[in-house]
């Protein structure tokens, strides 16, 4: 095929492509160009999730009338002027390509005066093209509108997503920038309606109320951390141990105030809360790195969303250890001891401590020692798997031992081993101990009864028969931007699950009514949790059950519960009429065999 050179319009288009993706890259362009005017108060309105109308009004420093067309040309900017200033910018854009690329796959007007003019300037273009441009008379600051996004490029409009998923995203980024900045003002109307409004006082803890609400605020810790004189320093806020979420959706992290996506930091602030979660759950955090500009590189990604260090261990470290000073300080780690004490000294020697693997196999007080078998299940249930067949009364056994084991009693089979079981009681109020036909079970009653609630709530769900719990007393939720968002776009599917909420005031809910089976947890937790999995893109195939799966998890009896012989009956004989009784939806296991043949083998009976 001959090399062509590209015409200046395709040209146009596929540079658009690198920066505006959707309408949230839109909104970020514009609000970082407001934020580099120096302005102190940023409106952002959004018709139809961005692609009808996007507007951002500002009151920043605003463009000379001489070079308002000069701002719609490719490279050309204010921020940089030689290859050196790369080295040091300190600007949130300085490529020069927002306006044109914009302006490339849309309508644009745009309004603008600055603070020493008697009047400002007013000009329309569409795609890319200058239609009209005339004076006007407008306030100081800079006012642009973008309409019609992609109707030049349509291809472009199926992969966004719907409506209310582009305000959610464009609902988040907004708060992100509330929290980057505290001390400019945000205000967020989307459809006409006023979502979100930060104070603009400079606090930082304020800025945390209007985005997280007062509750998640109140418990936030404070970081703050200073390098050796090196220009590198760590500020914000992190959640205790006791405040977490489902997903990572809440953490920020931003570098000399840029907002960025940095998958190294975020394996940092994880390892900083090692031993201080639960598994997979994932802090809140507001994280602000002070760097010297010579040491990051922001010209790494065409809409600036990541960025290049020169000394990735040192930011690393800085992190962590600004993260885990504040988490110690707050909640001291544990002291945990793996090398005193008669237990260790019986383990090294290879003597029997427990039911599993040891760390050596050589025979000790007179016992054979083994250490090539463990537990596991005959097969992996994959999480989330929904019920679609009846208990069957023939299958696999639910245990096997692992290869290399001689040949053993034939494990029963799933059914017939759990009508069979007989509770013995608990251990450590959180494993059920019971004899079965061949052998000792251990049954994690969590698990269990996440299983048993999951496969209620999701029979309910297909055969749309929610089971709600009226509240006797309603409760007042204080949700974020996008969780509000997912209230209006999801509210049939809320009621499909048993909650039933009403509004109550900006951003705050009254929830009325529960699934039946979370009558007993923190109502307001179970749903901010279902919030933020209606939000989750990653999940969204597997969404019903992820859902079902949530509200398991938080009504399902917790660890350290004391229960009564008959609740411990009751449970594993519900357990017995679940179609995946070995696993939690989640894939955990719910129980685990030690048959007689191995009881008899550990002991030396054989």
């Amino acid at each position: 095929m001959p090399i062509n050179v590209l015409t200046p319009d395709v040209a146009a288009k596929i540079a658009a492509g690198e920066v505006v993706e959707r309408p949230s890259s839109v909104v970020k362009e514009l609000v970082e160009n407001s934020l580099d005017a120096g302005a102190s108060q940023i409106t952002i309105e959004v018709k139809g999730g961005g692609i009808e109308l996007i507007k951002v009004t500002d009151n920043g420093c605003g463009i000379p009338t001489g070079e308002v067309r000069l701002a719609f040309d490719r490279h050309a900017t204010s921020k940089i002027s030689s290859d050196s200033d790369l080295d040091t910018v300190s600007t949130l854009g300085f490529r020069g390509e927002a306006l044109p690329s914009i302006a490339s796959v849309a309508r644009v007007s745009l309004v603008t005066c600055t603070h020493d003019s008697l009047s400002g300037q007013e000009i329309h273009l569409r795609w890319g093209e200058v239609v009209t441009m005339s004076p006007k008379g407008c306030p100081p600051g800079t006012s642009i509108t973008v309409q019609g996004l992609f109707e030049n490029v349509p291809a472009r409009l199926k992969f966004l997503k719907s409506p209310s998923g582009e305000r959610t995203r464009t609902s988040d980024l907004v708060s992100r920038y509330a929290l980057a900045f505290p001390e400019i003002r945000f205000r967020l109307l989307l459809d006409g309606r006023n979502t979100f409004t930060s104070p603009g006082n400079g606090s930082m803890s304020d800025a945390l109320v209007s985005v997280y609400g007062a509750e998640t605020a109140r418990d936030m810790l404070e970081v703050s951390w200073e390098g050796q004189g090196d220009g590198y320093s760590v500020t914000g806020y992190i959640s205790p141990p006791s405040l977490h979420r489902a997903n990572r959706t809440y953490i920020t992290f931003l570098v000399n105030r840029r907002w960025i996506s940095s998958p190294m930091l975020s394996y940092a602030l994880s390892e900083s809360y090692h031993g201080f979660l639960p598994e997979k759950r994932h802090p809140i955090g507001v994280l602000n790195l002070s760097i010297p500009q010579g040491d990051v590189d922001a010209n790494v990604h065409p809409a600036k969303r990541e960025v290049r260090f020169r000394q990735d261990d040192k930011v690393f470290s800085a992190l962590q250890r600004a993260v885990r000073a504040s988490l110690v300080a707050e909640s001291p780690v544990p002291e945990m001891r793996f090398n005193t004490g008669p237990a260790f000294e019986a383990r090294t020697a290879g003597g029997p401590t427990g039911f599993g693997p040891r760390v050596s196999s050589g025979p000790a007080f007179g016992l054979r020692g083994r250490s090539d078998w463990n537990l596991r299940t005959t097969s992996v249930i994959p999480p989330f798997s929904a019920p679609s067949q009846p208990p069957s009364t023939e299958g696999e056994g639910i245990f096997q031992r692992s290869p290399g084991v001689g040949a053993g009693p034939t494990p029963p089979k799933p059914v017939e081993a759990m009508s069979s079981l007989r509770i013995l009681g608990q251990v450590r109020n959180t494993y059920l101990v019971a004899e079965g036909n061949d052998g000792m079970y251990l049954i994690d009653q969590h698990a269990a009864h996440e299983r048993v609630l999951f496969e209620k709530v999701s029979r309910e769900v297909a055969d749309r028969t929610p089971q709600s719990q009226a509240l006797l007393e309603a409760v007042a939720v204080e949700l974020t931007p996008g969780q509000e968002e997912m209230v209006h776009a999801g509210m049939e599917l809320l009621e499909r699950y048993g909650f039933i909420l009403e509004p109550f005031g900006e951003r705050t809910y009254l929830l009325r009514a529960v699934p039946v089976v979370a009558r007993d947890s923190n109502p307001g937790k179970a749903l901010v949790e279902v919030l933020d999995i209606m939000a989750y893109e990653g999940i969204l195939k597997e969404r019903d059950n992820a859902l079902a799966a949530s509200i398991a998890c938080h009504s399902a009896v917790r660890a350290g519960m004391v229960l009564s012989q008959h609740e411990m009956d009751e449970l594993v004989r519900q357990l017995e009429s679940c179609d995946s009784p070995h696993t939690c939806p989640h894939g955990r296991p719910t129980m685990i065999h030690l048959s007689s043949y191995h009881l008899e083998e550990e002991f030396g009976r054989r």
